[in-house]
């Protein structure tokens, strides 16, 4: 049976999964990209990028597993562009070029619509709006029976928690402070309903795997 799962999602120690005054040169918003400094070093960030080497250490086993058996996946706008408001125009494309990491249909949480983007690696990215709820349907006929992965951002990860419709999550903690910004935790009102199943630490961060109680 497939699965809404949340993986390889940072968090500073102060709550915050993004920092504020988003921007194409900040895509994590100011003092925030420092949350995913457990990430830079891996073998998987290495290899996404082009780059040889890196890791292969605890944090690189987490991150390489982060899109297995996942055949859609959701996120916010803030996720998938720095512009807000309605799209001035069509040339942005998304952060990651002519070859998106995902493979698989992204559907983009957007009060405003654009046409579908598809590339040549399978992905495509499908500009949706309504509740979590609707926007969860579309995904899992996408998916068929390979799980739904909520890749972000913050704001994007808390509706879909606090509507109880993600079964895993593995969040990271990262022993850094961003100050202000998009929250993470605080104020789901879910401590009744999940549970930590397992965490473990490397040297750049802590990895929590929270399960939703049968």
């Amino acid at each position: 049976m497939s699965k809404v799962v949340v993986r390889s999602f940072a968090c500073s120690l102060d709550g915050f999964g993004a920092g504020l005054q988003q921007s194409e040169s900040e895509p994590f918003g100011k003092n925030a990209m420092q949350i995913m400094n457990w990430f830079f070093p891996t073998q998987t960030f290495k290899s996404m990028i082009g780059a040889g080497g890196g890791n292969t250490g605890l944090d690189d086993s987490y991150a390489a597993k982060a899109f297995d058996g996942v055949g859609a996946s959701i996120m916010g706008r803030n996720m998938f562009s720095p512009l807000r408001g309605p799209w001035a125009n069509e040339d942005w494309k998304g952060w990651w070029g002519d070859a998106p990491p995902f493979k698989h249909a992204v559907f983009v949480v957007t009060h405003y619509p654009r046409p579908t983007l598809e590339f040549k690696n399978g992905t495509s990215f499908h500009f949706v709006t309504g509740s979590p709820e609707h926007i969860l349907k579309q995904a899992q006929a996408a998916a068929g029976n390979k799980d739904i992965k909520i890749n972000g951002g913050a704001s994007t990860v808390r509706d879909f928690w606090k509507a109880r419709l993600i079964d895993e999550l593995h969040l990271v903690m990262s022993p850094v402070f961003v100050g202000e910004g998009v929250r993470l935790l605080g104020g789901l009102g879910v401590e009744q309903d999940y549970r930590v199943a397992s965490f473990e630490a490397s040297e750049a961060a802590v990895h929590y795997r929270i399960a939703k109680k049968s």
